[in-house]
């Protein structure tokens, strides 16, 4: 097996163990928090490295220079941006800076995407 093989699978695994905690999270949310070993009172700490780790992506994916990769990656962030302005309006609280994000992520997507499909140069 090659290292872009390698590369791959490993890949497809985390993606495969992501998505079993997102599952679990979304049918029993005490039992996502049990199953990722997080704790509510270090949630705020834990928003913080999602944060640098959302910046770290951006950056990086700005440097790599890929239209395609940088409409796939905000297309995630816009979708994190509406998800939790849903959960918030549902709820009853204010939403408008997640909807807000999701909608300013949206049109990064949008563009990178328009870009690349129109002809693959940044």
């Amino acid at each position: 097996m090659d290292m872009g093989t390698l590369t791959i699978l490993l890949c497809l695994g985390g993606t495969v163990v992501t998505g079993i905690l997102a599952f679990t999270f979304w049918r029993d949310p005490e039992a996502g928090m049990k199953s990722a070993t997080h704790r509510l009172e270090q949630l705020p700490q834990v928003m913080t490295d999602r944060y640098v780790a959302f910046v770290f992506l951006s950056l990086a994916a700005a440097w790599h220079g890929d239209a395609g990769v940088i409409a796939v990656l905000f297309t995630a962030f816009a979708f994190m941006g509406f998800a939790d302005g849903v959960i918030y309006a549902r709820a009853g609280h204010p939403h408008i800076k997640h909807t807000a994000a999701g909608v300013a992520a949206a049109l990064v997507a949008a563009v990178a995407a328009w870009t690349e499909l129109s002809n693959g140069a940044v």
